[in-house]
């Protein structure tokens, strides 16, 4: 996994294949790997491009801070070091909400992304569950889940604890996530957004408010699942409707 230096940290990043470029940006907690899950095998012709965002996994955050913002730019300096001007796109949860200020700081860098479990801004639910990943909470964990952060968030102890504090910070976060119907309609990417019906951290209705601000937009309501819904079950109906998505030629 190669490494770059841009933006005061150390960013890894897998870059494998050739055609199309895509990229894709995991969920907060989260690592590049975790794609995985959903993409076994690398999707045929694209050259997929996959980051530890900020502060994750075997990327480095000497500053301390973390916005989506800040992490969108990271992306971009990325591409830019890689000479990519324009992209495809998948982002989950954390990495939906990077990309929607890739999209709107950028507009012409992504082509069709796919946002999972995105929002335009945190509602209530969300800033309830952040506000419970205390430095106590991190202290509580069993030595098995403990062990899986560790294996996952490769610099010690001080990094996981760096996370629960970045996510508990989202529980008073109001400017960096703060996307607008205007704003939104900024867009110019081809966007399907994709929700979980069950999500008790977004709300569906902030999907619909997605849908309805991104103005080349379709909107999938996963029935019955719950935040993230492309793993396990759902990683194959998912990966069929993505790809598809993707791979349509715009009208």
């Amino acid at each position: 996994m190669p490494t770059t230096d841009l933006n005061g940290l150390q960013l890894y990043f897998d870059d494998r294949g050739s055609g199309e470029p895509l990229l894709l940006l995991h969920g907060g907690m989260g690592i590049g790997d975790d794609w995985r899950h959903v993409f076994p095998v690398d999707p045929d012709g694209y050259r997929v491009i996959v980051p530890d965002l900020r502060g994750h996994g075997r990327t480095t955050n000497p500053s301390g801070e973390f916005t989506f913002k800040q992490c969108a730019l990271d992306v971009l300096a990325l591409l830019d070091h890689l000479a990519i001007a324009r992209v495809k796109a998948i982002g989950m949860s954390m990495g939906a909400k990077t990309l929607l200020h890739v999209a709107t700081m950028r507009t012409d860098c992504v082509s069709e992304m796919v946002l999972v479990s995105a929002t335009p801004y945190f509602p209530q639910s969300l800033r309830a569950a952040a506000a419970q990943f205390t430095r106590e909470a991190l202290d509580r964990l069993p030595d098995g889940e403990r062990a899986a952060l560790r294996s996952r968030h490769v610099q010690g102890d001080e990094q996981i604890a760096a996370l629960y504090e970045m996510t508990r910070g989202f529980a008073t976060s109001y400017d960096d996530l703060a996307f607008t119907p205007l704003h939104l309609g900024t867009i110019t990417a081809r966007t399907l957004i994709v929700h979980g019906d069950r999500d008790p951290l977004y709300p569906v209705e902030m999907a619909l408010e997605l849908f309805r601000g991104i103005p080349d937009s379709a909107l999938w309501v996963v029935p019955g699942s719950a935040h993230g819904p492309i793993f396990g079950e759902h990683a194959a109906p998912f990966r069929a409707a993505a790809l598809a998505y993707l791979a349509a030629a715009p009208p």
